[in-house]
């Protein structure tokens, strides 16, 4: 009985894992360097002296065609040196602009209200957003305004993180995977989840869903924002795997603040839509099949174990490719490892405790 549920979970699982590749291997239209829109770029930042001119540095570099492009730094109350890098960084550089979150818009709180402060004031049709922690390439800006065609409400890009040890290794895997999954998803047409790290939309549409204030108040704000346009049921979403619109971010640095991160993308993914816990409901029975297997071993579990890992493997090899990262497959079994207990894990962490700590703000 064992081998067959395990069969049938893994069975699902793969055929999804198909489906995703599938999705994310689509190709969309583009627009000419002179027919770019004007676009905005905002990040905001709290507490992130340690990481804001590694972000800062890799804004400046951004290619987009002269008086076209804005970039606005908003320092959301930071009680460290933050504020004071931007300035100095910034000083003399026209095309940036920091603001200090103020009000709070429409009873907003956190990143969301940040970054509605900066999205009153922006000029550009695109708006663009990263995280302080991130480092754009200098093609980003450019790449994912080109994919706005007529009817496109959303685009959105990969991001990896930096690694160098199976701790960072795995987070990095672990975030290709996810957004391998949402891009397939969301160019099938049947978003499930995206990041905000790498995201873009029209203003204009933004302003037609009323804007974050209209939104009910996410850990998770992007999610919020993508299903909200998603409903209109009027434009087109898409998420391209191009390399000259890849982002790196930082992995967290210590178990407690990874723990953290998931927790946060726990309680938002609650949100998801039935579709979304049909995936995941496959993947937790293959996973909690994995954990189970010593206890059940046999010649055909061992071939099913094998088979996993080879699918998930290969689930991997083509985004890594696209994206030049390949190499980072050498931390797979790190991966392997941590996947498979925080699926296992994850729904009971968030079923008990629903409660988020995130830049020193807890909801």
């Amino acid at each position: 009985m064992f081998e067959l549920i395990f069969l049938i979970a893994l069975f699902l699982y793969t055929l999804q894992s198909i489906l995703f590749v599938l999705g994310v291997r689509k190709k969309f239209p583009r627009l000419n360097d002179s027919e770019l829109p004007t676009a905005t770029v905002i990040v905001a930042a709290r507490n992130e002296e340690k990481n804001i001119l590694r972000c800062l540095k890799s804004l400046n570099n951004l290619e987009y065609p002269d008086n076209k492009l804005e970039i606005i730094i908003v320092d959301d109350r930071s009680d460290d040196n933050t504020g004071k890098l931007i300035d100095e960084y910034i000083h003399g550089k026209p095309v940036f602009k920091k603001i200090v979150t103020k009000q709070a818009i429409g009873g907003l709180k956190g990143k969301t209200n940040a970054l509605a402060n900066a999205i009153e004031i922006a000029k550009g049709e695109i708006i663009l957003t990263t995280d302080a922690d991130c480092a754009v390439a200098p093609t980003w800006a450019k790449t994912i305004a080109s994919f706005y065609t007529k009817d496109v409400a959303m685009v959105f890009g990969f991001t990896s993180q930096t690694w160098d040890t199976n701790f960072s290794g795995m987070q990095n895997l672990d975030f290709v995977y996810l957004l391998t999954v949402a891009a397939g998803t969301i160019n099938f047409d049947k978003p499930l989840s995206c990041i905000g790290n790498n995201m873009s939309y029209r203003k204009n549409i933004y302003r037609e869903v009323g804007g974050y204030e209209n939104l009910p108040f996410s850990v998770t704000e992007d999610f919020n924002l993508l299903f909200a346009i998603y409903k209109l049921n009027k434009y087109k979403i898409i998420y391209p795997l191009d390399v000259n619109a890849h982002v790196v971010s930082l992995p967290c640095s210590t178990f407690k603040e990874l723990y953290r991160q998931k927790k946060r993308w726990g309680v938002g993914g609650l949100k998801s839509p039935l579709r979304g816990y049909l995936v995941m409901t496959s993947g937790f029975l293959t996973h909690v099949g994995f954990l189970l297997s010593p206890f059940f071993f046999s010649i055909n579990v061992l071939g099913l174990l094998v088979f996993k890992l080879l699918v998930d493997f290969g689930f991997l090899l083509y985004p890594l490719q696209k994206l030049k990262i390949k190499n980072s497959l050498k931390h797979f079994i790190a991966f392997e490892f941590y996947y498979i207990i925080y699926v296992v894990a994850l729904p009971f962490i968030v079923i008990f405790n629903k409660k988020v700590k995130w830049k020193g703000r807890e909801y």
